[in-house]
């Protein structure tokens, strides 16, 4: 049995031991899904390549700098949620506090030791996990996260997203029974992924600067129209 407490990667690690690391994360996975450190570790071995290019994009801008330098969080240990909620309903810091309190569940949360800018800016990815899901207006629900791995893997080329659109595509016929089409579903993912493909990268916002700033502003600022699939 895997010790998720045990799991690391070295440094400068080959694909292989990428996919080793990976696949002992997933044994993880299947009975402690929302186990913190396998899921931002797993993203890490499968994007490492992807992360290291945004690294890089960072460093050729202040604000990409800056980001690297201070690395804000948004974990559960930082974010006071009972005054991010007594903020104007409508504001960014009171629609995501009301996120968690709607889908009885908690901020992201990891112990996992940042070695490097590529390790933090995958921590980043895990974090705005749920702040996306406020400003695309994608549903928490079986096609609702899909449509998110969709937008994120438009967005950003994230290898962990298109893994898990893949897995998921064997679970259609469960989809299809919740009363969604097949059809109707791949197209809603195809126009989660062009939504993505078409809106400004969105790792590199200091989301935290923007508690008060309605959610509507944001998403006119940093998501494309989301696309009509019937």
């Amino acid at each position: 049995m895997v010790d998720p407490n045990t799991l690391s990667l070295p440094d400068d690690p080959s694909l292989f031991t990428r996919l080793r690391v990976a696949s002992q994360c997933l044994e993880v996975l299947k009975d402690d899904p929302t186990n913190p450190n396998c899921g931002q570790l797993i993203n890490i071995c499968l994007d490492l390549n992807v992360y290291a290019s945004i690294v890089q994009q960072f460093q050729h801008s202040e604000g990409g700098r800056r980001l690297l330098s201070e690395r804000p969080s948004l974990q559960g240990k930082v974010l006071d949620l009972a005054v991010l909620e007594s903020l104007p309903e409508g504001t960014l810091g009171y629609e995501f506090a009301r996120y968690y309190r709607d889908n009885k569940i908690s901020p992201f949360e990891t112990t996992l030791e940042l070695k490097s800018d590529i390790d933090y800016i995958g921590k980043r990815y895990r974090e705005t996990h749920d702040l996306l899901h406020v400003l695309t207006g994608y549903a928490t629900d079986q096609v609702g996260e899909m449509e998110l791995q969709a937008y994120a893997l438009g967005n950003l080329g994230i290898r962990t997203a298109a893994f898990i659109l893949l897995m998921s595509s064997f679970q259609l016929f469960n989809v299809v029974r919740s009363g969604i089409g097949g059809s109707e579903y791949l197209r809603r993912l195809w126009a989660a992924y062009r939504r993505g493909r078409a809106s400004p990268q969105f790792l590199d916002v200091w989301f935290e600067h923007h508690w008060e700033t309605p959610v509507a502003t944001l998403r006119e600022r940093l998501c494309a129209p989301a696309q009509q699939t019937n």
